[in-house]
This record gives structure tokens, sequence and C-alpha cells, in this order.
């Protein structure tokens, strides 16, 4: 075995509920990011042509399992279920020091469907709550793990497994974000001392739709579809910046412009439009407030969005905001239309370029 420690240090505030729902550091949320990144650098390592039943299974025998039907101990004998063999210990389990109390809403930001949108709620809703009859959001728990707070983060994996798990551990240091609304960018962390990740496990977009999982971070012409800000001393301006960033992607007009098409058999009902047709914009995440598509609500499909946020530390002590894509096809309960999702994520694409605040980054 090999045992690591590392300082884990949080940049935005970070929703890990407990039991209560009130913010604690606890194990499992870091535990699942790293099995996240090991599939990924997984996929990498077989040229994102992984056999994904046989990927489970290693997984499963190396992570823990209670469901593999086939696994067997050393003496040939069926094994319902096996203990991971990668232990992870925090120093402390305490609760977050960021309570209700001492939650300070974002500035409001400019959005055309929701005019007193504010950062923090348009980017945390759920865990941030706009209170019935208040005019100032706050958080719904009692608390959240405050950005500055630390933690020692302790590890223990067989050798055997090390490549990949030091590659997936550089990766979670890199690109990884927990607890709710991770996506948006809270619950950014960094894992000191942990070095740069060996390769990006870059492909080609397009490609990578191939499987409807996340398995690689995307490419183009360009080079790795990565988009770093210009440095914040603070993270509250910087997450400001990525809500301006987002809603703009959102909500560009006339392609993203959520509106019935009563020729199609969208029909308006006391909560909004049910649209027969999935639109653009659906393809980005869902649901969407207020615009459900018919088959898709019957279904109660969600889809992540595949663009993901990211707060890191800069060189000079900063912050920077970085927007990364992990392109995948959706499930097939979505029945996907490959056209459209093309032409969608090309126009986000196309719309992240042309933002004076962001540049293409390597990593």
């Amino acid at each position: 075995m090999k045992t690591a420690h590392y300082t884990i240090l949080f940049h935005t505030p970070a929703f890990l509920g407990n039991a209560e729902q009130s913010g604690q550091w606890r194990t499992p949320p870091f535990k699942a990011q790293l099995r996240q990144w090991w599939r990924v650098a997984y996929a990498a390592s077989l040229g994102f042509t992984p056999d994904v039943a046989r990927m489970r299974e290693e997984e499963g025998r190396l992570f823990g399992h209670a469901w593999l039907e086939n696994d067997r101990d050393e003496q040939g004998d069926n094994v319902a279920a096996r203990k991971s063999q990668v232990r992870i210990r925090l120093l402390h389990w305490d609760p977050g020091s960021l309570s209700k109390s001492r939650w300070s809403p974002l500035a409001q930001v400019k959005h055309p469907e929701a005019p007193d949108a504010t950062a923090d709620l348009y980017l945390g809703f759920g865990p941030v709550v706009l209170p019935r009859g208040e005019r100032t959001p706050t958080l719904k728990a009692n608390a959240a793990i405050q950005t500055g707070e630390e933690n020692t983060f302790a590890i223990a994996y067989p050798d055997e497994h090390a490549p990949l798990i030091e590659q997936a551990l550089a990766l979670m240091s890199r690109f990884g974000t927990v607890g709710g609304r991770s996506r948006n960018g809270w619950g950014s962390y960094s894992l000191h001392d942990i070095g740069d990740v060996p390769s990006l496990p870059l492909r080609p977009w397009q490609d990578a739709l191939k499987l409807d999982w996340p398995h690689a971070i995307g490419s183009d012409a360009k080079g790795a579809l990565i988009w770093q800000t210009t440095p914040f001393a603070d993270w509250q301006p910087l997450m400001r910046e990525l809500a301006i960033i987002k809603i703009g992607l959102r909500t560009q007009r006339p392609d993203f412009e959520l509106t019935p098409d009563y020729s199609a058999g969208d029909r308006e009902t006391r909560n909004g439009i049910n649209h027969e047709v999935p639109q653009a914009r659906h393809w980005l995440s869902y649901p969407v407030t207020h615009h459900d598509v018919s088959g898709w609500k019957k279904n109660n499909a969600r889809l992540p969005n595949s663009l993901r946020f990211k707060i890191r530390p800069a060189p000079d002590g900063q912050l920077v905001g970085v927007i990364f894509h992990m392109p995948c096809l959706p499930p097939p309960a979505f029945k996907p239309q490959r056209e459209a999702i093309n032409a969608v994520w090309q126009q986000v694409h196309a719309f992240l370029d042309k933002q004076s605040s962001l540049t293409r980054t390597r990593a």
C-alpha cells in the first residue's frame, strides 16, 4: 500500500450537507470525486474506448461494491460484497463555519428572464434560497464550509493501482468541486503539493459524444476546451463574473431563447410551458424553469450540464475561474438528436471564445 497526506483547501463555500443538511467536513464526497476522476483516467489509459462492464468490475474491486455478480475471492468463491481497497481519512469532521447569519449575498446580475437575480442565488439555487417575503438570499441550511477552511486529507491505496489513483488525485485538485451546485463552481478546492496533472485526458469533443458518461475533457482545433478568467483578489466578484458568463451563454438570442411554438404542439400551463419538442437550451441542461419538455417531464428526466466551472488559485495569490467542457451524449431516455446537440455546443464554444474576460488555457 502507498500512503499520502495532503492539505485540502476550499476556495469557495461548499455545501456539504450532513444528516441535518448543515455543512460539515465528510469523506464520502471526496471518495466519490476520486471514483469519478479515476474513471476518466481509466478511459484515457485505454484511448477512450473502454469496455464499460470491465471498467465497472475493476472499479468495484478497487473501491468496494455490493452488486458485482461475478466477483470471487482468492479461493474462487463468490463474493457478494467487497470492502474498498482505497482508504481515505480526514483529520476532522468539523461543522462548517459559514452560518446563515454570516452569509453575504453577492451583487445582482442582469438576467433577461429574472430581473432580481443575484449571482449567488443564480449559481447556488437550492443551497442558497430567497425566503418568502425577504429581499436578500441566504443559506437554506444552517451552515456551509467557508472559503479558506482546510483539512488534512490522508489516503492509502494499493501499489498496483498507483498510476491511475495518482492521476485521478491530480485531476481532482485541478478540476474537482464537491457539494451542492458544485458544477457551478461552489465547493472548489485544491490539494496542496500534489503536483501537476501528468497529461490531460483530452478527446475531440464530437468524438466524446459517442459515450453517454463524462470520460474526457473536450478539445477542438484550437486546443483544450478550457477557458480561464482574469485574476480576481476574492471569490465573490469572481463568482459574479462566472454567473454573468453563464447567463450570457444560456440566453443567447435568438437561438437559445425559449419561446412557445404552438405549431409544434407547445401549450401553456399554470406553471409554464410544455414543449413537445426540445429547444436548443434544453440540450444544455434540464430541467429548465417553466419550460418543460413533455416526454422528458413524464419520465422525470434530468440532464446535468456538461460544462463545468471551477475556481482555483493563481500563482500570484489571486483566484481565477476556469470553465471546461466534459462532453458526452445525453442518455437514451432523452432520445438525443446528435445534429442539434452538435450545433448547441458549437455555439457555446464560440460564445466563450468571444468573451474578452476569457482566454483558452492548456490546463
